[in-house]
């Protein structure tokens, strides 16, 4: 499993840090053990080596003179003569000599068969010697040959049988070629179904069909193979006498397949037993045994397996030893060179892990390096790049060179690309390969590589059987996975997934397992983290408790005793912030002092135990006072720093943390320098490239509010600011899917209007415009931005264009997947996710290159970046002003923007304040739910952003709405209406009133600027007297329309509209189709083109269509409103819904105005209030001009003769030059004319009348 780091980035309770560290530990590396298994199990070959693996046939004596006859015999004896010598030369010649006499032999020749099988076998030999391919093909032809020519019954059948069988058993070694072993194993069967109880060849065929199964079980993992192949090797080894020379090997072999059992089982009996006979077997070699160097392999494999298991570095110390001794014995260019390198290296690399002696991982990465080589184009060479992967990344986790890691995951990838499904050994490869991808997340901060290791820890999951004992490991690796992904994004469905796979591992693994402690201090870990979020002290009181035990299971000088320690003091420190308690503090200051001293110097973990332990000293001086602790602190923070390489993630939260000490200790001290420190550390963190965005965000808000704070006239709180927008966009990226870019934003939420203020009181208007537009509606801009016009672009460059149009498409579609429940998916369901979510990374780090790309381009440098404040004057609506209102705790101020001035108007509001506001806010609620304004018809239609829903309030000792409008006025309107000289324009007069686009920020969305006045029964004196108003999510929104503004085409102006008045679970509203019954009769009358749909008689699919088929629709409905991912809000129909993805994802050229006849379609969210996340904005995305919209529940009876007295007016003051055509350019005139005609229909001003007109609202141009 991924050795979780000692502690993690958090933010503190009081916020008064950025927190504790998540750099690499030795919990950071992920266990190695777990990952390391011998290279393979059993060194070639590991047939009956003594016994001869192949019977040779002798000539009939007196077989007679010259000729063929000679040559075979020459042949044979030469064959013998290198049975003696072990002569290549005489092998050589021996293969040359039996080839020439099988040429010269007539085919009809008796004995030919014999000749054959007899070169087979010397073809055999030398293959055996050199590893050459033409030998074993040639030989496997030469003896299938023999075996045509041989009769059923024939005495050598049996032996000829075997024979082809252990070549192709041979180059199946060689090749991986499952047809090969599949036959070798049908003709080991054959041949011992031919052999009478008590053949001489019996035990040998046993032994070596024992060994033909065990490869086939190496290869696809079928037990019941290993079964058949432990049962032959035990019947071999019975039917072998004492002292029979195959005793030795046959021993061994059965060792290997006990051993390979104990890996599927984890019983530790097996793997003594096959220690046991391995150790037999060499006690009956004699010196210079050829199979000697094969069975010390094979004996070091089994001692590593056990040592694995039960980590007695006794077993190590021995399986290294035998390791080297089978090396020593294996001459060069032997065929089981590479692999008995790789066995040893595997060892010594475990020996590196528990020593840290880097002499050790570097031979083990030579012998890897070496078997690689050696393995170039095999079936092995697998295995052998997946080691060598294990290495260098295990030398990564002691040096933190990133060279290695990078080394370590090409070799895994490569070993990886040359392992074919269903491989047995891909489960092993696949966490391998994830293990060195989460390495680089933790050092890097990569998120495309955590998404990589996710993917392949949960594929070697899938791929890892019920039972299997390495189920636990892997479960514990994907955990560690998980985790670090909630740490990155904060989603607690990672967290939760990470701890149920966590408890799986721990229930899997049995008491006295060497990896318990690391598993119970892993779970501890995502208990803790958990508390962290939740504050749940029963997951605080279980970290601690599973520490403690980790702990009392980690043996003195064990190399996870550090990481043990650091672990528990971080959960202990938790606890003291949460309690108060200073003896849990002391005793965390202790545990991490005390990983600090366990932790060898130039070790990559050191940075993170010094940084830890300032955390901690902080934490006590914060709370005793004691300078002594602050000096200690940051000396410990400075040397952490010293020692973090550049691109570590972990560098600016180290620097945010020791600004923080110093400036903590300038609070104290007044010391200038300090004061100095804090600021550039802060500034180091916040412009640290490869920081996480909200470490650096963070550090850029402190550094912006210390400048605020002591030095309030300094222009580098602009820099600092212009820092924190940028940082604010940073959070919110493609990467993420649309949920998750929300929920992002709950915390970031109001930094661009604090950032506003500081401008304001700079006297920097066009800054405060600046960070307005930049830092607000960031989600609708990212959307806006992937369906940006490419015209421009695709003049200069189509395929540019093309590339970025597919990736647009590709992008909007992956961001808006719905966050599903994970825990109740198949784990295959699970990869299917992951796969997903690794595209999506993808396809958004593509976007970035391609943007790189296309603003490398002359002319396009600015491409999609956000416009200067200058540049949307030039489209700013004639007539009218653009008016942002900032609210902010320090103080209120508005911005307008106006044709003909070339800068913006600063208008001061100081009668005006957020406590107000939200006191407004507060009031308007009440009165809403008092008078049962929720939604068209009785119950409520949004998504709520609370647990529980709100109960009708009917005796209020709140402001009245009168009081709310009043003081809209006074504080608010009145000053910007003065500012900007706007007179009142009486009723009698038939100058048109001027237009005012409203965009408010915070909680002043949720009021109704648009109403803002004073109504009484003496008279009124309102913004309606004044000017028309709509509104709009930003600035850039508005003039963006203006500026891509186009006529509409004849064949689509018209008017689409329907009604639904029994959406399934919502109330009945059968006013709709009055209203639509009266709109149409009213388009048909004045020859416009129109076309309705009623109830069920319209689709999603058909509404769609209509959309863009006509340049207005009109929708009289239910809605609902999702907060959470504002791309699931729709329209509610009696067939279905129709939702705003699937709206966006039309191509709506065409498209002008929408009547959203429905309830609350231009209400945003409470958490968001500057991310515009309603229905009309996101209509506005999709490429309306212009929305009508409500800010809250409407009136059934209400709504027809609103919608009425709208088209009305637009049909009367539409261009006679359009005939039968027409459009919205009027409509916010049209809405405004239509909420008076009602508002003297109700007769008075009473607040029952004012909440039935004022929650229409104009949005867009």
């Amino acid at each position: 499993m991924h050795c979780r780091p000692s502690v993690h980035a958090l933010a503190l309770a009081d916020l008064t840090r950025a927190g504790y560290d998540s750099g690499l530990g030795e919990r950071g590396c992920r266990s190695l053990v777990r990952l390391q298994r011998p290279f393979i199990h059993i060194q070639s070959p590991p047939g009956d080596w003594y016994d001869k693996p192949k019977w040779f046939e002798y000539p009939d004596s007196g077989g007679g003179g010259g000729g063929h006859e000679q040559l075979f015999e020459d042949g044979v004896a030469l064959m013998e003569q290198y049975e003696t010598t072990s002569d290549l030369d005489d092998l050589a010649t021996a293969v040359s000599t039996l080839r020439r006499a099988v040429e010269l032999t007539p085919h009809n020749y008796p004995d030919m068969a014999s000749r054959l099988a007899n070169l087979g076998t010397s073809l055999w030999s030398r293959f055996e010697q050199t590893g050459d391919h033409q030998d074993i093909a040639e030989a496997i032809s030469a003896e299938q040959r023999a075996l045509e020519l041989t009769p059923d019954g024939h005495p050598e059948m049996a032996k000829r049988l075997a024979n082809l069988g252990t070549s192709l058993w041979d180059r199946f070694k060689r090749t991986g070629d499952v047809q090969d072993i599949a036959e070798a194993i049908s003709l080991q069967h054959r041949a011992l179904e031919l052999m009478p109880e008590g053949h001489p060849a019996m035990a040998h065929t046993l032994a070596n069909l024992g060994a033909s199964l065990y490869c086939r079980f190496e290869r696809t993992s079928d037990l019941q193979d290993l079964a058949e192949a432990i049962s032959a090797g035990q019947r071999a080894l019975e039917l072998t006498p004492y002292g029979h020379p195959g005793m030795a090997v046959r021993l061994g072999n059965l060792g290997n397949s006990i051993r390979a059992r104990f890996k599927h089982t984890g019983d530790l009996q097996d793997i003594a037993e096959a220690i046991s006979l391995q150790h037999r077997a060499l006690e009956l070699m004699p010196e210079g045994h050829p199979a000697m160097a094969h069975t010390l392999a094979n004996l070091g494999a089994s001692l590593y397996r056990r040592f694995e298991r039960t980590t007695d570095l006794q077993d190590l110390a021995e399986a290294i030893s035998a390791g080297q001794r089978a090396l020593e014995l294996t001459p060069d260019g032997h065929p089981g060179m590479a692999v008995r390198l790789g066995n040893l290296g595997d060892s010594i690399r475990a020996r590196f892990k528990h020593t840290g002696d880097l002499q050790d991982i570097a031979e083990a990465i030579s012998m890897e390096r070496r078997a690689v080589d050696l393995l170039e184009g095999q079936p092995d060479m697998a295995t052998a790049l997946t080691n060598l992967g294990m290495s260098l990344r295990s030398r990564f986790n002691r040096t933190g060179d990133l060279e290695d890691l990078a080394e370590a995951i090409s070799a895994q990838r490569r070993g990886l690309e040359l392992t074919t499904e269903g491989h047995p050994d891909m489960a092993w490869q696949l966490a391998g390969l994830g293990s060195s991808l989460w390495s680089r997340f933790e050092r890097t901060g990569d998120v495309q590589a955590l998404a990589e290791a996710i993917s392949a820890d949960q594929r070697a999951l899938e791929l890892t059987p019920e039972g299997h004992p390495v189920m636990a490991k892997r479960l514990a690796g994907l955990g560690s996975s998980l985790w670090s992904r909630f740490e990155r994004t904060g989603d607690l469905q990672d967290l939760a997934e990470a701890i149920s796979a966590e408890q799986r591992a721990l229930e899997l693994t049995p008491e006295g397992h060497p990896e318990m402690a690391e598993r119970l201090a892993g779970l501890g870990t995502s208990h803790w983290s958990r508390f962290e979020h939740t504050g749940d002290l029963q997951d605080l009181a279980g970290a601690i408790s599973a520490k403690q035990r980790a702990l009392e299971l980690t043996p003195d000088g064990h190399p996870d005793m550090v990481w043990q320690l650091a672990n528990l003091g971080t959960s202990l420190w938790s606890r003291f912030k949460h309690t108060g308690n200073l003896q849990d503090l002391t005793e965390a200051i202790s545990a991490q002092q005390r990983a600090l001293d366990l932790t060898p110097e130039g070790h990559p973990d050191m940075a993170l135990q010094l940084a830890n332990l300032g955390v901690s000293l902080w934490s006590r001086f914060e709370r005793t006072g004691d300078l002594q602790d602050l000096a200690e602190a940051i000396s410990a923070e400075q040397r952490a720093l010293e020692i973090t390489p550049e691109g570590h993630s972990n560098m600016a939260l180290r620097l945010a943390n020791l600004a923080y000490s110093f400036k903590t200790r300038f609070g104290s001290t007044r010391d200038i320098y300090d004061f100095t420190e804090a600021l550039s550390k802060y500034r180091n963190s916040a412009n640290y490239a490869f920081g996480p965005p909200d470490i650096r965000l963070q550090a850029a808000t402190r550094w912006a509010g210390l400048l605020e704070e002591y030095n309030p006239d300094s222009p580098d709180i602009l820099t600092a600011f212009d820092t924190v927008i940028h940082l604010t966009t940073l959070m919110t990226t493609l990467y993420q899917v649309l949920e998750n870019r929300y929920s992002r934003l709950v915390d970031t939420s109001g930094v661009a209007l604090q950032a506003a203020s500081a401008a304001f009181a700079l006297e920097r208007v066009d800054k405060a415009l600046e960070w307005l537009e930049q830092g607000r509606c960031l989600v609708w801009r990212q959307l806006t931005n992937l369906r940006t016009p490419l015209d421009d672009l695709r003049r200069h460059d189509g395929h540019l264009a093309d590339r970025f149009l597919e990736l647009s498409k590709r992008l909007e579609g992956a961001g808006s997947v719905r966050i599903a429940a994970r825990s109740a998916m198949s784990m295959s369901e699970k990869t299917s996710l992951e796969d997903q979510a690794r595209d999506h990374l993808r396809s958004a780090s593509e976007w970035d290159d391609l943007l790189a790309e296309i603003r490398a381009t002359p002319g396009f440098e600015r491409f999609l970046e956000p416009s200067p404040w200058y540049s949307i004057l030039p489209y700013l609506p004639e007539a009218g002003h653009g008016i942002i209102v900032n609210v902010d705790t320090r103080r209120c101020d508005a911005i307008a923007l106006s044709t003909g001035r070339s800068t913006p108007l600063h208008i001061p509001l100081p009668s005006f304040s957020l406590a107000k506001c939200n006191q407004y806010r507060k009031d308007l609620t009440n009165h809403l739910q008092a008078h049962d304004y929720r939604e068209r018809g009785s119950t409520v239609a949004t998504a709520p952003e609370r647990g529980d829903e709100f109960r009708g309030v009917r005796k209020l000792n709140h402001a009245t709405v009168q009081d709310i409008l009043r003081g809209l006025w006074k504080d608010l309107v009145k000053p910007i209406i003065q500012a900007l000289g706007i007179a009142n324009i009486p009723a009698s007069s038939t100058e048109a009133a001027p237009r005012i686009w409203w965009c408010p920020t915070g909680p002043l969305s949720f009021l109704p600027i648009h109403a803002a006045g004073i109504y009484t029964s003496a008279g009124t004196e309102c913004l309606l007297d004044y000017a028309v108003s709509s509104y709009t999510p930003t600035i850039a929104a508005l003039t963006d329309r203006i500026s891509s503004a186009r006529p509409i085409q004849k064949a689509v102006s018209g008017l689409f509209m329907t009604c639904q008045p029994n959406a399934p679970g919502r109330s009945h509203i059968p006013e709709t189709t009055t209203e639509v019954q009266s709109i149409y009769d009213l388009a048909r009358m004045e020859g416009m083109r129109a076309q309705r749909f009623d109830g069920s008689a319209i689709t999603s699919a058909t509404c769609l269509d209509s959309m863009e088929r006509f340049s207005i629709i009109h929708l009289a409905c239910h809605a609902y409103q999702n907060a959470t991912n504002p791309l699931e809000s729709r329209f509610l129909f009696h067939k279905g819904s129709l939702d705003l993805l699937s709206i966006l994802q039309r191509n709506l050229k065409h498209a002008d105005l929408a009547f959203l006849s429905a309830c609350q379609t231009g209400t945003g969210s409470e958490k968001l209030p500057d991310e515009a996340v309603h229905l009309a904005a996101g209509m506005l995305a999709a490429g309306y001009r212009r929305v009508v919209a409500t800010m809250w529940a409407i009136r059934d009876e209400h709504a027809p003769a609103v919608a009425t007295d709208f088209y009305q007016y637009l049909l009367d003051h539409r261009d006679p030059a359009d005939g039968s055509g027409f459009d919205g350019t009027h409509s916010a005139r049209a809405l405004h004319h239509a909420t008076q005609q009602l508002r003297i229909r109700l007769g008075n001003d009473s607040d029952e009348s004012l909440l039935a007109w004022i929650p229409y609202v104009h949005f867009g141009h």
